[in-house]
């Protein structure tokens, strides 16, 4: 088994955003702690979060993560959590201003990008992105093939 070089000794990946790179452009890329119940915590040891229309909002100097679905874990007792619960972002102050600043220009958004336990705690990369429109999406599919098709001809010239 071949070690993935884009992950980081003691990293754990609990999941990604598969229709984030799909949708947007990423400008820049941070790394957030979240504000997790119990109970969060052991759905996310069980991989059972889905991003479907999550992004990060910003309310009185803090960083807020919105639409993210964390599933109720099955033994949590009597009080199990909210899924949909607005979760508090980790981030250092100047970070924050600086995520604010660029988010409130048109057409920019803070995004969840992927969630991974990194030394035991939870960690969240948030990523500034730039909403691509139909050519560009496009665009990226045309390079995706020829980029397959030139493999596929040196892998056969190589033969």
């Amino acid at each position: 088994m071949t070690e993935n070089p884009h992950r980081h000794a003691g990293e754990k990946l609990i999941a990604t955003n598969k229709q984030a790179r799909r949708l947007y452009e990423f400008l820049e890329v941070f790394e957030a702690g979240l504000v997790l119940m119990g109970s969060e915590l052991k759905s996310l040891r069980e991989g059972r979060v889905n991003f479907m229309d999550g992004y990060v909002r910003f309310q009185n100097g803090e960083a807020w993560l919105t639409g993210v679905h964390i599933a109720p874990y099955a033994n949590a007792g009597m009080d199990p959590h909210e899924p949909t619960r607005e979760r508090k972002l980790l981030l250092h102050t100047r970070e924050i201003d600086k995520l604010q600043a660029l988010a409130s220009q048109k057409g920019l958004t803070v995004i969840p990008v992927k969630l991974y336990f990194k030394n035991g705690r939870v960690k969240l990369q948030i990523a500034l992105g730039k909403g691509k429109n139909v050519h560009d999406r496009r665009d990226d599919i045309k390079a995706r093939d020829m980029q397959r098709d030139t493999a596929r001809q040196l892998s056969e010239y190589r033969k």
